[in-house]
């Protein structure tokens, strides 16, 4: 069949849930991946770095913790880490990925799809129609900055980066934003000799300094050289020795360079052009994620430039889906914006959702931030123990709401969805103050903030 009502370009995390949904809503759907099923974050993001980060996070943490400190005093087996790895993207065999897909009704269409006018697509020589939406969910590519010398250098990209079968001796990273920190952080604690690059003044700079202060400690402490405010100028030799010259006059050299600095939206090669719009760049949507000007176009996740996340990707996709179904898709209240919970998974980790007290000031909020330290309760005994972290909440004076959170610390990834819920749901701070804390955990750190407010 290549009719159908509707038809998804990618088979990321967010093509996955717009199609399925889709799907289960009982219109006929076609999803067209020219790669992998599962997408970026499945193969060479979010799942494989993470798989790489998780065995030194462990082990830190049982470092910290008397009688089991001396249990954990050895190194890491590398070998059995990247098996680990291995195993958590499928030796990049996306077989696994199709029944999910097939359950729901979805057609799969191997090849590279290129729009080819309204409604219309045409992939390696097969033209399929759309009755209802195309939806682009293409995901982006990663950015190489043009500096002299660079291609030679046989640069890594995420996916070389968390595919790799062996620890390089020496790694250069490029770029100081989560690519940068956590892979750092990955090879370090794999045996690699590592060292950051960063042309602003600090890591993760859309983050709170006190999170950027804590990651650069963390990195430095593990013998990782960080170089902040220093500019890449040129590169020279290649793959088994690489040289980065910097604006300082400073060079750092290693076995490979891993180039970390930003993506774009991967719409280049899709056809834009052919209903009026600019092929390489975001596709601007609405709050249904439809182009502007258009019925029957959709952008979801990276395409449209809006949050490049997996979960907010996710997110966009059931939108779309409910609004091609006909559905309400509860469009009063947007969270892809600001408001998006993120994780940065180094040691100490860094979760945050909705504004940083800079960025709500930016915004014309009347913000006011309070501080704890993240251990600094009965629950600190027993998780995360000694470990450095700071809890922030960003107060909307104004209105009384929370209009933005920070945590740092060992392993408090799992603490954002009680903020995410506080920050989106925009509960005011009074009744906050009811939603009690069990003791003995961490999450008592919600308290002890609400009483650094002055509730």
């Amino acid at each position: 069949m290549d009719e159908f009502d509707a038809i998804v370009i990618g088979a990321g995390p967010a093509g996955e849930a717009c199609a399925g949904r889709i799907g289960q809503g009982g219109l006929s759907v076609a999803i067209v991946e020219q790669h992998l099923i599962g997408g970026e974050c499945s193969y060479y993001a979010c799942m494989p770095s993470k798989s790489l980060l998780r065995p030194d996070e462990a082990l830190a943490e049982a470092r910290r913790i008397p009688g089991a400190r001396e249990a954990a005093s050895g190194d890491l087996d590398v070998e059995a880490v990247l098996r680990r790895r291995d195993e958590v993207i499928h030796n990049l065999d996306d077989s696994s990925q199709l029944p999910w897909l097939e359950d729901r009704g979805v057609t799969v269409v191997r090849g590279s799809a290129r729009i080819a006018g309204e409604r219309r697509i045409e992939v390696d020589g097969r033209t399929l129609t759309a009755r209802k939406a195309v939806v682009v969910a293409t995901g982006s590519t990663p950015v190489m900055p043009p500096i002299p010398g660079l291609p030679d250098g046989s640069p890594w990209t995420n996916r070389e980066a968390t595919t790799a079968h062996q620890a390089p001796e020496r790694l250069v990273v490029l770029g100081g934003g989560v690519v940068g920190v956590e892979l750092a952080q990955a090879w370090s604690s794999l045996g690699s000799q590592v060292s950051v690059v960063e042309a602003l003044s600090r890591l993760i700079a859309r983050e709170e300094p006190f999170a950027s202060q804590q990651v650069h400690d963390a990195l430095v402490a593990r013998g990782i050289d960080v170089r902040t405010g220093s500019k890449a100028v040129r590169v020279t030799g290649g793959k088994g020795d690489v040289s980065v010259e910097l604006d300082s006059g400073d060079r750092v050299s290693g076995d490979e360079l891993l180039v970390g600095v930003g993506r774009r939206a991967a719409t280049g090669e899709l056809g834009l052009e052919t209903v009026g719009l600019e092929p390489g760049k975001p596709i601007e949507v609405d709050e249904r994620m439809r182009a502007h000007d258009s019925d029957w176009l959709y952008a979801i996740g990276d395409a449209n430039g809006r949050v490049l996340l997996t979960h907010m990707g996710k997110y966009q996709g059931r939108i779309a889906a409910d609004v091609i179904l006909g559905r309400d898709a509860r469009l009063d209240r947007r969270a892809d914006g600001p408001l998006s919970p993120r994780v940065i998974f180094t040691d100490p980790q860094v979760a945050a959702v909705g504004h940083t007290l800079e960025s709500a000031r930016e915004a014309g909020i009347d913000a006011r931030a309070v501080d704890r330290e993240t251990s600094g309760n009965a629950g600190g005994s027993f998780y995360g123990r000694g470990a450095p972290g700071t809890s922030r909440l960003v107060v909307d004076e104004g209105r009384g709401v929370v209009a933005g959170a920070t945590v740092t610390g060992a392993e408090v990834a799992e603490f954002l969805h009680a903020a995410t819920i506080a920050v989106v749901a925009e509960v005011p701070l009074e009744r906050l103050w009811h939603a009690v804390p069990s003791f003995p955990t961490r999450s008592e750190v919600w308290l002890r903030l609400l009483e650094e407010y002055g509730l």
